[in-house]
């Protein structure tokens, strides 16, 4: 959950399945979805393809949290404690589990 950004998806390719605030569902290529901040939100790729899709988080800021993803080649779930110290350093927070 973003405490600071509002995220939007762009589906470039592929299928997500999206759970936001208890509702399921799926978006594909050439479809949107916004998320609120301070929402409860999770995505995972749904088809065996790759799913490219441009991420908007506004404002500004949050990039550093992806930029310590790629300095630190972070995996979930083995490496989800790095992972949470950063995000909390972004204000963000990780509330549940994630899809299955």
């Amino acid at each position: 959950m973003h405490q600071n950004e509002d995220e939007t998806f762009v589906i470039l390719t592929g299928t997500c399945k999206f759970w936001l605030e208890g509702e399921e569902f799926t978006a594909g290529a050439g479809e949107s979805v916004f998320i609120p901040r301070g929402k409860e939100h999770t995505f995972k790729v749904t088809n065996d393809g790759p799913c490219r899709h441009l991420v908007i988080l506004t404002p500004g800021g949050f990039e550093g949290f992806f930029a310590d993803m790629a300095a630190g080649q972070f995996r979930i779930p083995e490496d989800m404690p790095a992972i949470e110290e950063s995000a909390t350093r972004h204000n963000m927070a990780f509330t549940g589990p994630p899809l299955d």
